[in-house]
Formats: C-alpha cells, sequence, structure tokens
C-alpha cells in the first residue's frame, strides 16, 4: 500500500481492499449524496470494532442527505469535518500507516474523492468486560472496582480519583505486530525527574514483536531481570495506582491489559495492602507485621528445624528429641528428603486449587491434603513433626502472596544450608539475602528505602503505618522531587 492517501477515490479503495485482501471482516460503505457536485465518499470500518449504531447516525446519514455546497474556498475535508458530519472525535490524517492503525483499532476512515487526506472516526465499539473487584486484590474495605482491558476506560477510571492537570499523561506505542497502545502515567509535581528519564530511556529500548500484557514491559524494564525480587509493581485497583501516584511513582498501562505496572518498587510494598488505609492505625500495623513475620516465618522455620535435629540436639528438650526420634522411626527417608516432598505436595495441592474450577478448588486443596497427609503418616512415609513444620511453613508462606516465588526459593536454599551446616548455614544464608536485597535498587532507588533503616522522614509509612495527620511528606518517599 501507498505511503500517502491519493486524490483518486478508485485508487484508495482498491489500496484498501488488496491490503486487507479476503478478511471478510472489512466493511466498505460507498456513499453517494443527493448534489451530484459533492464529492462522493468511502467508509471502511471493522466489523465488530466500531459501532453501526454510531456510524449511521453521525457518518452515513448526513453525508447521504446532504445538500449544501462547500465555498470554494474552503477544502472538501474541512468542509465535511466541520459542517456536515456529527462525531465529536475527527482528525485529517493523509499517513496510511496512521489510518490502518486507527481502522484496526475500531475507528471509522472515510475517504474523499479528490481529497490527498482521509478523515478518522472516533467509532470504537468492540465488546468489553464490565468493571467488577479483582480477584487478586479483593479487600473487605474500601472501593470495590477495578481496571478492565481497555487502556481509555482505565485511565478514566484514574482521572476521576485524580482530578487535577497536573496529571500527566504519555501514549507511546510497543509492538511491531501488535502496535500496542500504551500511557505512561504521572503527577508532574511528585515524580523524580531522574526516575522518569530512565524508565523513558527503558522503554525506548524494548524491541517485540507483541505486547499482549503488561507483563511484557515489567519484565523488560527491571533492574536485575533474574532477580528473585522484583523491582517492578503492578495492581488492578485504580484506588491503589492513584495512592501511589501521589507518592511520586511513575504507573505504566498497556491496552488489553487490566494490570497497571508501577515503579520504582520497593521491599517494604510486599508486605503493604491498600486495606491498611481504610483500617483502623492500630489494625492495619498489626497486619502488615503479621505479613513480615509471616514471611520470615516461612522461609525460617523449617531450616531451623533441620538444622536443630540434624545439628543441634543441645538446643532442644530431651522429651522433644525423644519423641522426634521416635515418630522417625520407621521413616525409610532421610529427613531433607522427607521435608522436600512434603513441601512438593503442599505446593501441588495449592496450585491444584488455584488452578481447579472454583466452586470445588477450595475443597480439593482442603480433602485433599487432609487425606494425602493422614495416609503418608500412617504409611510411615513421612513423620508427624515434619508434616506439622511444613503445613505451618506453607500457611505463613500464604500470608504474602506477592513473595510466593522468593518464599519458595529462598527457603529451599536455606534448608540446603541448614542441614549441612546447622544454624551456622542458616545464618549465613540469611546475611547473604540481607546483602542481596541491600544492593538492589529500583530505578535508581534503594530496595530498602522506607524500613527504619533509614532516615526517619522516610520511614514515616513503614512497618507500622501512623496517623494520616502525623505523616508530614504524606508517606512518600519520592514526592516533591519533581517540584
Amino acid at each position: 500500500m501507498s505511503e500517502y492517501v491519493s486524490r483518486e477515490l478508485e485508487t484508495n479503495i482498491r489500496e484498501m481492499k488488496k491490503t486487507f485482501g479476503t478478511d471478510g471482516t472489512l466493511i466498505c460503505r460507498r456513499i453517494q449524496p443527493l448534489r451530484f457536485r459533492t464529492p462522493r465518499c468511502c467508509l471502511f470500518c471493522i466489523d465488530g470494532m466500531a459501532s453501526s449504531q454510531l456510524l449511521n447516525e453521525s457518518v452515513i446519514r448526513p453525508l447521504t442527505l446532504l445538500d449544501l455546497q462547500p465555498a470554494k474556498e474552503t477544502a472538501i475535508a474541512d468542509f465535511l469535518q466541520q459542517q456536515v458530519l456529527q462525531s465529536c472525535e475527527s482528525k485529517q490524517e493523509r499517513k496510511t500507516a496512521e489510518l490502518l492503525h486507527a481502522l484496526l483499532y475500531g475507528d471509522a476512515v472515510l475517504f474523499i474523492d479528490g481529497s490527498d487526506c482521509a478523515l478518522v472516526l472516533g467509532s470504537k465499539g468492540f465488546m468489553k468486560r464490565g468493571v467488577t473487584e479483582p480477584v487478586s486484590e479483593t479487600c473487605l474495605k474500601g472501593p470495590r472496582e477495578g481496571f478492565v482491558e481497555p487502556l481509555l476506560h482505565n485511565l478514566a477510571m484514574l482521572r476521576r480519583r485524580l482530578r487535577t492537570t497536573d496529571l500527566k499523561l504519555e501514549y507511546f506505542t510497543l509492538g511491531t505486530m501488535t502496535k500496542t497502545d500504551c500511557c505512561l502515567c504521572y503527577l508532574g509535581s511528585c515524580v523524580d525527574r531522574d526516575v522518569l528519564e530512565c524508565l523513558r530511556t527503558r522503554l525506548e529500548q524494548i524491541s517485540i514483536d507483541g505486547v499482549i500484557d503488561s507483563n511484557y514491559i515489567a519484565e523488560m524494564i527491571r533492574d536485575r531481570p533474574y532477580s528473585l525480587f522484583r523491582t517492578t509493581g503492578s495492581s488492578e485497583r485504580p484506588d491503589v495506582v492513584a495512592a501511589k501516584l501521589l507518592e511520586g511513582r511513575i504507573a505504566i498501562f498497556s491496552d488489553g491489559s487490566p494490570m497497571a505496572v508501577t515503579v520504582p518498587y520497593i521491599f517494604l510494598e510486599q508486605f503493604q495492602s491498600s486495606e491498611d488505609y481504610y483500617v483502623d492505625v492500630g489494625f492495619a500495623g498489626i497486619n502488615r507485621i503479621l505479613r513480615a513475620v509471616g514471611f520470615f516465618f516461612a522461609v525460617s522455620v523449617l531450616p531451623v528445624y533441620l538444622s536443630l535435629v540434624v545439628f543441634h540436639h543441645a538446643f532442644m528438650p530431651l522429651k522433644l528429641i525423644l519423641s522426634i526420634a521416635e515418630a522417625r522411626q520407621d521413616v525409610p527417608f532421610p529427613i531433607f528428603l522427607e521435608a522436600l516432598i512434603l513441601l512438593c505436595s503442599f505446593d501441588i495441592l495449592r496450585e491444584a486449587g488455584v488452578r481447579t474450577p472454583s466452586n470445588m478448588g477450595q475443597t480439593l486443596s482442603v480433602v485433599g491434603g487432609l487425606v494425602i497427609g493422614q495416609a503418608a503418616v500412617e504409611a510411615r512415609l513421612v513423620s508427624v513433626p515434619v508434616l506439622i513444620i511444613v503445613a505451618v511453613s506453607g500457611i505463613c508462606a500464604l500470608i504474602a502472596p506477592k513473595l510466593k516465588a522468593v518464599t519458595l526459593v529462598c527457603r529451599l536454599f536455606l534448608m540446603c544450608l541448614g542441614v549441612n551446616f546447622g544454624l551456622y548455614g542458616y545464618l549465613l544464608g540469611i546475611l547473604a539475602l540481607a546483602a542481596i536485597l541491600s544492593g538492589l535498587t529500583s530505578f535508581g532507588v534503594p530496595y530498602l528505602t522506607g524500613l527504619p533503616l533509614f532516615s526517619e522522614e522516610k520511614s514515616e509509612d513503614s512497618l507500622i503505618r501512623p496517623p494520616f495527620w502525623r505523616m508530614k511528606r504524606f508517606g512518600r518517599f519520592l514526592s516533591g522531587k519533581g517540584r
């Protein structure tokens, strides 16, 4: 197809049909006005993407009933756009690449005989999912709506919460084949300019055939792509994204995905929830501490137990040692292999419960855990103490779902150190994890920012959420740098 629109209507029609070939969804509607001196037109749209009712009422009907003659000095495209067509969204375009992009996204294209430009008319009418509460981020108190797949609907929900001209939106396209529309959102007075420029540079370097979900973008802009700890956040809730923008962060939206990517992302956010800001301060603080303690227990309980049983008998009461020895008397596997088998069984049941239809997933997890656990103990394949420790570790891991992958790997790493080197190996493993965390950054921001280890003004909204009137900087670790 030629690069620019031709002045001859038949040439444009022929080129469009040649480009789409045998595509049956392409609709071509020739329009001949009542006055024969008015140029002929041809309307193109994609069936199922454009609204037929909107086009019939605002485009086809005004053109077919047109009984006016444009002034000699007025271009025909300007005349139709300004005085005839009843569309609030219209623009003139000469490049065929832009016309095809608009056409494939639900807009209509009107070619005019004798004009070297076509009119792009807003007529998006494709089906979309209704606004519902995100399943992955449910809360008892607070807003119930979540993002949907169309980009413009998500931006509208965000604008409804941030009614200020300080909200900046930058559009860009990713994917050589999908041409996915994306949007960069931030507050000009809160954003860190260095972080913003770093993000723009990384987005410009993305080269990929298609972007189907926002996670495609998140994986390609992370500081350390192979790190267990994520340096980019995500959320399906408009209230969460709006709060993060107020904290100086940047959000990235991708058309076709209900998930918004937020940067920078710090370690403390793993234990925060949107519900913390909708409940009492004391209750929110208790919940955050429980999440942090639950993560620590999830990665530490099993390695410490293995270390005590294998190396440090002196640290345990004699009755407990005898009880563990009696429980393991007929178990044929080493204690490490026994714990590994139970961990794998627990994770398999958890994953099966997630992937199974909701009406039977929970039942499968509970019944499967009870039946398999009881049968394994009675068959002397595993011991009761290890079964209890693995269950405690698995339940604690569910408290911090954002750290699910981190918990699995770190727990296995510490188990290997504990069973080979005892508590000394476990402590060295904890120190190694702390060193890794302290060396991580997210777009130049230290990963441990917000913890009490840093300055007091940056740790206001930390493991304990203070009252709103005590947040001198509104709990924003980057806010104000854009002023």
